[in-house]
């Protein structure tokens, strides 16, 4: 068996039919899939019972222990030369396996991963979301694009490993957030050779809602200070930039709030005293009162104009734009929030990250 499909689900029927469905259509055959149910309330088993005959499907069930533990639980039972992690909210386009397994033909990799993207048949808060987790403007492309700067991190959503190094490595850890990343910077360590595959991307749903979207972020910017407390060096400017972002967007909406309350206060002082004439400083602190109460939003203005034209266009569609304006908002400020939280619990407070987060996030 040359690939091993490695599936985890929680409480999501719906995707992984969609996911098997998607799978049916491979024009690459030899592959097996593995669904391990993480302790669902709402399992899955009827959905994957309708595949097995289509496909080389097998099903486990297993209590709750993250995502991390349940790849590791499907990895042990599994056959394949290489072993393919898709998160459940993912679907493939029917060419996927081929595009991996051209670039493995064309130089071999340890490990690897492809660029995601919205399908068409997603919602306009699913278009809008894909953009702010792609684009440049928010995040920089990191996650969209089909070049890197830098070095490539393979994300679980859409992530291959060749079964020699994921047992070497010893699978994912035990990290309650940033398990995958943990996992991608110990493949560099370990010296093995990692690369993008452009052409194997996925469709990638991510949050159904702008509430679920901010959750996620805002966990992804706790594992940036868990992933900092394991490997300091890990740490770059740019995972720096939505805390800036998120602190910017406070001081900003803080001036205005001052200049409004000021400037209401100089209105109502006018009004409510008969010489106001003799009070000349009162035009002096009216005028910058009201200037405080507007040009700290022009920033923020600016930075929506730029989401809006550039998602619009993007989606041909001006409602996604505007939900794209969101979106971004809530990409930033929660990733932002999750930094800043983390940073304060385990860099100031001295929390390990099981005491920092006692609530488990994957449920």
């Amino acid at each position: 068996m040359k690939y091993s499909v490695i599936i985890p689900v929680y409480n999501r029927p719906d995707e992984a039919d969609e996911l098997l469905e998607s799978l049916t259509n491979q024009t690459y055959r030899n592959f097996e899939v593995l669904v391990v149910e993480d302790g669902s309330q709402i399992p899955c088993k009827e959905v994957v019972d309708k595949y097995v005959g289509v496909l080389d499907v097998h099903y486990f069930v297993k209590p709750n222990s993250g995502p991390g533990q349940t790849r590791n639980y499907g990895a042990a039972r599994s056959t394949g030369d290489y072993l393919i992690i898709l998160d459940s909210d993912c679907v493939l386009p029917p060419g996927y396996l081929q595009a991996v397994e051209d670039e493995l033909k064309r130089q071999p990799a340890d490990a690897f991963g492809g660029p995601d993207m919205a399908h068409d048949s997603f919602t306009d808060v699913q278009k809008a979301i894909n953009y702010a987790m792609t684009s440049f403007f928010t995040t920089g492309g990191i996650r969209g694009g089909k070049k890197k700067m830098d070095k490539f991190y393979p994300r679980s959503f859409n992530m291959g490993v060749r079964r020699t190094v994921y047992e070497a490595l010893g699978g994912f850890s035990k990290m309650r957030f940033g398990e995958d990343i943990d996992f991608s910077i110990r493949i560099f360590k370990g010296g093995y050779a990692c690369r993008l595959f452009p052409e194997a991307w996925v469709w990638h749903k991510r949050r159904t809602d702008i509430k679920k979207f901010f959750r996620q972020v805002h966990n992804f910017g706790i594992a940036r200070i868990n992933l900092y407390k394991k490997y300091p060096e890990s740490l770059k400017l740019v995972h720096l930039l939505p805390m800036v972002f998120t602190v910017g967007v406070v001081i900003l909406l803080l001036l205005a709030l001052v200049g409004w309350i000021g400037a209401t206060w100089i209105f109502q002082m006018e009004h409510h005293y008969l010489y106001a004439p003799d009070f000349p400083e009162l035009a002096h602190y009216r005028s910058l009162f009201r200037g405080l109460s507007w040009w700290p939003l022009l920033p923020l203005l600016l930075f929506s104009l730029i989401i809006l034209v550039d998602a619009t266009r993007q989606n041909r569609s001006l409602k996604i734009g505007l939900l794209a304006v969101v979106a971004s908002f809530v990409q930033l400020t929660g990733y932002g929030s999750g930094f800043l939280r983390s940073w304060w619990k385990r860099c100031v407070c001295g929390k390990d990250e099981f005491t920092a987060f006692e609530k488990t996030f994957y449920k």
